[in-house]
């Protein structure tokens, strides 16, 4: 995602979060903001509508205002939906309601972490990194996003963002090897 598309994502969703903060709906419009773009997600025809150039502004919106309607969406999604159609920023839908998700949770003081791990973690392990990632990070409450890679041998590597704790045997055998290069 280009960092244009970025700022203007994150523009877009602090103006719906301030909407929705004004009108009591921040739960609300998180569902349908979720089931919206899961059905983006899983509807080849939607997608077509959404990023192809050969359908017109007004007509991207009148087909997803009709389609949030019949989905019983929030009127304030219908809305903001609607007018992020009419002004030709349909395309950059997704990167909206993900940059209100982070919103969401950095209002709620909610961080979402990656942990990948060499084997399946069961869930006491899981818990304890938890713990261990809200005290490091000062975070209320933490999202875990678990990953199996076996290539990393044993070990962890967390990202907390642009953050990265890389604690894999994979990462300490390149280290020696480098090392033991440079000794030769």
């Amino acid at each position: 995602m280009s960092s244009i598309t970025t700022g203007l994502a994150r523009r877009y969703a602090i103006a719906l979060y301030q909407l929705a903060t004004e009108a009591k709906q921040v739960d609300d419009i998180l569902l349908d903001l979720n089931s919206f773009n899961e059905l983006i997600d899983n509807n080849a025809d939607l997608q077509t509508l959404i990023y192809s150039p050969v359908f017109g502004a007004d007509e991207k919106a009148a087909a997803v205002g009709h389609l949030l309607k019949k989905a019983k969406a929030n009127a304030l999604v219908v809305q903001f939906v609607g007018t992020i159609a009419k002004n030709g920023r349909l395309f950059a839908i997704s990167s909206i309601i993900s940059a209100f998700i982070k919103e969401v949770d950095n209002r709620l003081g909610k961080i979402s972490a990656e942990v990948v791990s060499a084997i399946p973690l069961d869930d006491k392990r899981q818990a304890e990194i938890q713990e261990s990632i809200i005290s490091l990070a000062d975070a209320k409450d933490v999202s875990l996003v678990m990953r199996v890679e076996p290539s990393l041998i044993g070990g962890l590597v967390i990202r907390i963002g642009s953050r990265m704790f890389d604690t894999s045997l994979k990462t300490k055998l390149n280290r020696l090897e480098s090392a033991m290069k440079g000794v030769a």
